[in-house]
């Protein structure tokens, strides 16, 4: 189970951070119409969420500045954004050591039930699936804006 489950994490992440390297940085900050946030805010989430599922951010963690709840959680938005906000490249770095931290989780973790459900996953395993099903989502909204935005050029 864990074996397969880093697989479809290194997968999902490395065409991830693929696509997001071969975006056109003038894209990335551009909120198109329809849509809630930025390419630049989803890298953010995607980071943001993963920490929390795999490794408890912010309360558990400290690999990520804590004020990436404020700017990148569920809810939030770059029109709210206030202070520093990290660069895509700073991001993409995050995600790749992230992806090595992640792949660090001794297997045996997966099979720990979580203490309260989440979303109907009730194993930090499932909950890992979900982070990968969660990351797949959100990269498929990026390139739904890319065109959107690309589209909206060539008018």
């Amino acid at each position: 189970m864990s074996e397969l489950l880093f697989k479809s994490f290194e997968l999902t992440r490395n065409y991830l951070i693929k696509n997001v390297e071969a975006f056109d940085e003038a894209i990335l900050d551009v909120q198109p119409q329809g849509f809630n946030n930025t390419i630049h805010w989803h890298i953010g989430h995607v980071l943001t969420v993963a920490e929390q599922f795999m490794f408890g951010f912010p309360k558990k963690s400290t690999n990520l500045p804590a004020n990436y709840m404020e700017q990148f959680a569920t809810g939030t938005k770059p029109a709210d954004w206030q202070g520093d906000v990290p660069s895509v490249q700073e991001l993409t770095a995050q995600l790749k050591e992230q992806l090595k931290r992640i792949k660090e989780i001794p297997g045996e973790s997966f099979n720990e039930k979580l203490k309260t459900p989440f979303l109907g996953q009730e194993t930090f395993g499932e909950l890992a699936n979900f982070a990968v099903f969660h990351e797949s989502n959100h990269l498929g909204q990026m390139h739904a804006m890319k065109r959107v935005i690309e589209a909206a050029k060539i008018k």
